[in-house]
């Protein structure tokens, strides 16, 4: 096997230069030109997703290439960063580098911390730390700094986890079943209004998932990665539907639901 004679370092390089060049005024491209963080945020958010069904799918080919997209994201923002005499590349890498070393004393210093619920008082004793010497307003609430770019339900599943911590939580699962039921009968009673609210309707079902996520979270599953799955496996069923109802002579479009429905009784089946 020959030697790879492209170092992380000059390659991390390369990557910088590329970026320069792409944002440069002159003969840069016209779309990264015209960027902004603001702009490139979903870009960041849709990419973090396509390295999660990358990872899901287990191709290692696909996988590279979708970290690769996504330290892309990185890089750009350190671009435009540096145009703003604000910060670099390698400021980035220090800090984090910075504070994993800080939050990590029993890794790079003498502790004798080792169970998890001890690492974690440590892990948030150091967090405050840090706001307070970074002069940050605090906020002593349970749920200060839960990022709102979080999305609902990984936000809902972290909400739900700092309020356990002190004991605001259902300690049964048959009481959690029992509360999703109970958020399903008020979806139905606004559903079934003489003259149906949408908001209210909008609320209760806000409710129901929040109360989902609860029943996620206490069997250990993540709510996010729950449904990423669950949508890949509607998916792959729909996509042979698809094809049993085109072996049939039909389409989709021509096809009756009696018909659709045996099909898709099929697929599960086999």
């Amino acid at each position: 096997m020959p030697k790879d004679t492209n170092t992380p370092n000059t390659e991390l390089s390369r990557l910088l230069k590329i970026m320069q060049q792409l944002r440069d005024p002159k003969s840069g491209c016209p779309w990264d030109q015209k960027q902004t963080f603001a702009t490139i945020v979903p870009h960041t958010i849709e990419e973090t997703y396509e390295v999660a069904d990358a990872i899901l799918s287990g191709n290692m080919a696909d996988i590279k290439d979708e970290l690769g997209d996504l330290l892309f994201q990185i890089v750009f923002y350190a671009q435009l960063a540096k145009e703003q005499n604000a910060f670099d590349f390698e400021a980035i890498a220090q800090a984090i580098s910075d504070k994993l070393v800080r939050r990590h004393p029993h890794v790079f210093q003498t502790s004798n911390l080792k169970t998890d619920d001890e690492l974690h008082l440590q892990w948030e004793a150091i967090k405050q730390q840090e706001r307070d010497l970074a002069g940050k307003t605090i906020d002593r609430s349970l749920l200060a700094n839960i990022p709102e770019g979080m999305t609902p339900l990984l936000r809902a599943q972290k909400i739900q986890k700092k309020c356990a911590k002190v004991g605001f939580d259902w300690t049964e699962l048959p009481l959690i079943v029992d509360k999703i039921h109970e958020e399903i009968a008020e979806v139905l009673a606004e559903v079934n209004e003489p003259t149906p609210n949408q908001e209210a309707i909008e609320e209760e079902v806000g409710d129901l998932l929040f109360a989902v996520v609860n029943l996620a979270r206490h069997t250990s599953v993540n709510a996010e990665t729950a449904l990423l799955k669950a949508n890949r496996k509607f998916e792959k069923r729909f996509r042979q539907v698809e094809q049993v109802i085109d072996n049939q002579g039909f389409s989709m479009e021509t096809a009756n639901l009696e018909q659709m429905e045996a099909a898709w009784q099929q697929v599960k089946n086999q």
